[in-house]
């Protein structure tokens, strides 16, 4: 498969991966975008020995970094609420226990989100993690653990969810 190819398709990965990090759609694009022509002006020089789609998660990482110390510098800290609450409430029980787990997970740590997020949703290994959020592999490790520990804590607490079974590992 063509570099090309294999790029377009970690696209919908990176689009999942920029929304967890910005919680919102455009800005989302927008750093996808902005990814993906770094990505075009730097294939030339990439390694062959460097698997494509952590090398792409990376530089998604490191925009993302980068415009957030920019932004912080210059104190243009916004929040945005937008679609915090759904108005409508959700008919089946199922509905509610994911709700809740979204609601988990937004309360987690940045860092134990963006773990979870690669190992769970994207399926990466701990090592291409750790290049990409450029960490020790047993960072990665224990963010992992605190983010599911957090998780399932809160998932706990939930009284909708007595009837479910709680998570397990994944390996």
């Amino acid at each position: 498969m063509s570099a090309l190819a294999e790029i377009e398709d970690a696209v919908p990965a990176l689009r999942r991966y920029a929304w967890s990090l910005l919680r919102h759609h455009q800005d989302a694009d927008d750093l996808v975008q902005d990814a993906l022509v770094h990505a075009l002006d730097f294939l030339p020089r990439r390694t062959r020995d460097t698997e494509l789609q952590p090398w792409l998660f990376a530089i998604m990482h490191n925009l993302f970094i980068s415009r957030w110390r920019t932004a912080r510098r210059r104190l243009m800290v916004s929040i945005d609420a937008e679609g915090a609450d759904s108005p409508v409430a959700p008919a089946q029980e199922w509905s509610l226990a994911v709700r809740d787990l979204v609601r988990g997970f937004d309360r987690l740590a940045a860092d134990q989100r963006q773990v979870l997020l690669l190992v769970v949703v994207e399926g990466l290994q701990y090592s291409d993690i750790a290049t990409i959020l450029d960490v020790p592999i047993g960072t990665i490790m224990s963010r992992l653990s605190r983010g599911r520990d957090a998780l399932r804590r809160h998932m706990g607490e939930q009284d909708t969810l007595t009837a479910h079974p709680p998570l397990r590992r994944v390996k």
